[in-house]
């Protein structure tokens, strides 16, 4: 299933013996496009804290998130400062207090799987491996990518408004842009791996697509689910293999 990841924010955490918090942003990675972390907010439960929630984690989704975690567990999780990148030096801290496999080592999304759920292999990093990729971050926030600009080969078309993701891999499978001034009312889909270079430093994304393939491409509707059919429309429109074969 395809889930906005604005509607993520605010969701409750239900741990296995009560509420942990809610939450507020998600991380994910810039190579893969895969949320790898939801950033919690531990409200009254932990004043002035955010912790780190690897989807690794989930156990079902409803008017709640469901987590395969106990609050002892949570309340001993490794520090962050959502203030500063998260670094792999860190990320192998907390995978290995949870038990997690690096999702870096191996050859699908999670590591040895494709399914976060289903990821079992023991985390561990080499302090070579470690000192390498300390000063790499390749993490961002869902929160501050939207709004980012997208342009195209021949101009800008819009903005980020919005991530659509797959609730079974955590896979960003697009993103919502808002043609804004350009095309006044009209929003389209952009896959992620349509996607050139992103300009972290001046907040822009480039896609391999045209100012005019994106006009002409089937509108985005935000009101209706999004269909199998609307997805096929939307690959063969610009000529591109589909996702899920």
């Amino acid at each position: 299933m395809l889930r906005l990841i604005s509607d993520a924010k605010g969701l409750g955490i239900a741990a296995t013996d009560g509420n942990v918090g809610s939450v507020e942003d998600v991380y994910f990675d810039d190579l893969s496009w895969t949320i790898r972390y939801l950033v919690v907010d531990t409200g009254n439960w932990l004043p002035g804290r955010e912790v780190l929630i690897s989807p690794m984690a989930v156990r079902g989704w409803g008017d709640r998130l469901l987590v395969n975690l106990t609050r002892a567990q949570v309340e001993g999780s490794p520090s962050i400062d959502s203030q500063q990148p998260v670094n792999r030096r860190y990320e192998s801290e907390y995978l290995r207090y949870y038990g997690y496999p690096n999702y870096w080592d191996g050859p699908h999304r999670w590591g040895g799987s494709p399914h976060p759920g289903e990821a079992v292999a023991p985390a561990s990093a080499s302090e070579e491996t470690l000192a390498a990729m300390e000063g790499h971050p390749n993490l961002r926030s869902a929160r501050e990518v939207m709004g980012y600009y997208i342009e195209a080969t021949d101009g800008d078309i819009g903005h980020v408004e919005d991530f659509l993701f797959d609730d079974r891999e955590w896979a960003i499978r697009y993103m919502i842009v808002d043609t804004g001034n350009w095309w006044p009312g009209k929003k389209v889909l952009v896959s992620p791996e349509w996607v050139r270079r992103v300009s972290w430093a001046d907040s822009r994304v480039y896609v391999d697509l045209t100012t005019e393939g994106v006009k002409s491409a089937p509108e985005y509707d935000p009101s209706r689910p999004l269909e199998r059919d609307y997805e096929r429309r939307l690959f063969s429109h610009y000529h591109r293999r589909n996702y899920w074969e």
